[in-house]
């Protein structure tokens, strides 16, 4: 496609296309073009302009040549992109402001004082009837406030003020619902389904194909701990589903034959055959908006309090009101203090700065469900971590297959992988990828997989019963033998590694040595949280107490424990929090689950298990965990904001209260300063806390 250069400097260039005028759609697919070009850093498209910013590191050269082949029809953008990318809302928003603006300033310039009058005194009924509204139910809210304040006014027609008030509780109402439908929209897209592949049941065979291939009719088989993709009725099978993501409900529901499923709940336990019934990505965004929207999970603590205070104090302000009438005897002084109040501001700016912060987390590949998060973020002192997959690497490799029987290494990968394939686990990812670099294929070759947690896996193979898992699974609980020859080979096994145990019909087949290096950002990343203001670093996994010393050590933790079960790791967390600590868990696995659901604060990795990140309250990209360190100070900086928010709201409103009763400034300066000074601190609580 045509363009021109507008302006270029190393590695950073603007872009004008050729075309007047560029529709929300075509900006959206320029956009995600851009963005999966490599070396693209960043892009910015503006539609009004049709313009673009890229930040590049690749070859200038390749930069170009890729803009010059781009069409709008040959890019294959995802539905969801386009739908609910929120350009649209943003571009809606931003009329309405300038609307807004024009037409306040056209008004003063071109209508005559009367016909403003006229046109201020209509305006102010709809004000009126919510203020007479709340006092119908008994409530003195803001409400009250702002119609005793415009109608005073309008009553004695200074209908200056009247408009000025009116004006800038409009500004106000558009820039709060602005900045939390966009929140809203964020949060949404993040929770949105980014599932690329699923099992199809084609005849009796499971195979793994592309989503987008899959039609309504077809069906489609969930194992356990994933992400039921589509809506659907259960076929076959029994399964407990977590439906939080829809209904807000943490307590798995039954389902079984005949039952109907939603695409984003997670199968927690059990397997189940679904008839897919819709496969769009519009209706799972809307239902994710609606359901964040009716979820009182946006609201933190801090919130709620300023709301319940701003109406707490309504009757205050009507009682100074008069009682400033009574000593001075002067309508003016008591309206001065009328037109001030606490209330507003409170209800303004608490709610936009936990937004603007939820927001400012979505830049960073940070997923907060809501503001009580952030909260709790910033209270805790402790933070527990799962090893494998989160304080390690996320993609281990295998490094050695080690047989104890006579059998081939790649037939016995081959096996493994045919097992682990159908598990979301950084471990069992390893595995089959191994599998794929060494070009072995894996047909189904077994019956039903079954997964236990945080120990294995148990299926049937040839009429042999076939398990992989844990040391602790395979050993204890399986009673499983090393044959005499192989035992010195056994006690031989390099330590270094993490073992996955491969048994058939009860003897030890081979051992998996897989590496799990250590993620190079850990140690920073735990000095980092400490001076944030985190007292106790404790690691908590399934492996060697020999394995957990060494990179409990390496990576600089007060506290470790080794060999761990899923419910050791809830049962520290439940008696932590009974110490009064606040807990912070941090884990990728099926096995992470219940410690994730009994912390103040669970924290996933995004590329996890699907069932950690639904229960988790917080994900978080899987490249850097310094993401940790920036969500823990935006957190802190976060609380320090609404206290300082606080501080200037008390102070400014109790300010001008004193200037008008002491007769040092009209009502009409006083309204005005004050609805200035809510806007600003509205305003100044939609910047980005960390830049």
């Amino acid at each position: 496609m045509k363009f021109k250069i507008k302006h270029e400097i190393t590695g950073r260039i603007r872009i004008h296309m050729d075309q007047k005028k560029m529709t929300y759609q075509q900006a959206d697919t320029l956009l995600y073009y851009l963005n999966d070009l490599p070396g693209v850093q960043e892009a910015k498209v503006y539609e009004r302009t049709a313009d673009a910013m890229i930040v590049y590191t690749g070859d200038r050269a390749d930069l170009i040549k890729s803009l010059k082949v781009f069409t709008y029809d040959s890019v294959e953008v995802p539905d969801a992109v386009l739908v609910n990318s929120g350009r649209e809302l943003n571009a809606v928003y931003q009329e309405k402001l300038m609307m807004k603006v024009l037409m306040r300033a056209g008004s003063k310039l071109f209508i005559p004082a009367p016909v403003r009058a006229v046109i201020t005194s209509v305006k102010s009924i709809k004000y009126l009837y919510a203020g007479a509204r709340s006092l119908a139910k008994g409530k003195l809210e803001v409400s009250v406030l702002d119609a005793t304040a415009i109608g005073v006014s309008v009553l004695r027609k200074n209908y200056d003020t009247a408009g000025s008030v009116m004006f800038l509780l409009g500004i106000g109402e558009i820039l709060e619902e602005w900045t939390h439908k966009k929140s809203v929209g964020d949060l949404a897209r993040s929770m949105s389904l980014n599932i690329t592949k699923v099992w199809l049941k084609n005849e009796d065979q499971e195979v793994l194909v592309d989503a987008t291939q899959i039609q309504p009719g077809d069906r489609v088989v969930v194992h356990m701990g994933n992400v039921i993709p589509f809506d659907g009725i259960v076929e076959t099978g029994e399964g407990m589903v977590n439906q939080a993501s829809m209904t807000g409900e943490a307590q798995p529901v039954r389902k079984a034959d005949g039952g109907y499923v939603y695409a984003g709940t997670v199968l927690e336990e059990g397997e189940l055959e679904i008839r897919v019934k819709e496969t769009g990505s519009s209706t799972r965004f809307e239902k994710i908006v609606t359901m964040i929207e009716e979820s009182e999970k946006l609201k933190s603590s801090v919130e709620s309090k300023a709301e319940r205070l701003a109406d707490r104090l309504v009757p205050y302000t009507l009682a100074g009101t008069a009682l400033t009438y009574l000593i001075t005897r002067n309508a003016t002084k008591a309206i001065a203090v009328l037109m001030v109040d606490f209330s507003c501001a409170l209800k303004m700016a608490m709610p936009i700065s936990v937004l603007s912060a939820i927001r400012e987390a979505q830049t960073h590949h940070i997923t907060v469900k809501g503001g009580k998060y952030l909260e709790a973020v910033a209270e805790a002192d402790t933070i527990v971590f799962d090893k494998t997959g989160t304080l390690t690497e996320a993609r281990p490799t295998v490094k050695a297959i080690v047989p104890f029987i006579d059998e081939s290494k790649e037939n016995l990968l081959r096996l493994a992988a045919c097992l682990e394939e159908h598990f979301p686990h950084s471990m069992a990812k390893a595995v089959v990828r191994a599998a794929k670099e060494h070009g072995l294929d894996h047909e189904e070759m077994h019956s039903k997989v079954e997964y236990i947690v945080a120990h294995g896996i148990s299926s049937s193979v040839e009429g042999k019963k076939v398990i992989i898992g844990s040391s602790h699974f395979v050993f204890d609980d399986e009673g499983c033998q090393v044959e005499e020859g192989y035992k010195e080979a056994f006690e031989a096994l390099p330590q270094e590694y993490s073992h996955l145990y491969l048994a058939i019909e009860g003897r030890l087949a081979a051992v998996i040595c897989v590496e799990d290096p250590l993620r190079p950002e850990a140690k920073d990343m735990v000095n980092a949280l400490k001076a944030s203001g985190i007292k106790n670093v404790v690691m908590m996994t399934g492996d060697s107490e020999r394995t957990a010393a060494a990179i409990a050590k390496r990576v600089g933790v007060d506290t470790y424990f080794a060999e761990v079960l899923p419910e050791d790791k809830a049962a520290f967390v439940e008696a932590e929090k009974a110490a009064g600590r606040k807990v912070i868990m941090v884990g990728d696995g099926i096995n992470d689950s219940p410690a994730l659901s009994a912390a103040n604060v669970g924290i996933a990795i995004s590329d996890g298990a699907e069932i950690a990140r639904e229960i988790a309250d917080i994900t978080i990209g899987a490249e850097d965990l310094t993401q940790l360190v920036i969500l823990k100070l935006l957190s802190n900086h976060l609380i320090k904001r609404i206290h300082c928010n606080y501080r200037k709201i008390v102070g400014i409103n109790t300010g001008l209260i004193l200037l008008g009763v002491f007769g040092m400034i009209p009502p009409t300066t006083s309204a005005l300063l004050h609805n200035v000074s809510t806007l600003a601190i509205s305003l100044d609580s939609m910047k980005n806390l960390l830049d």
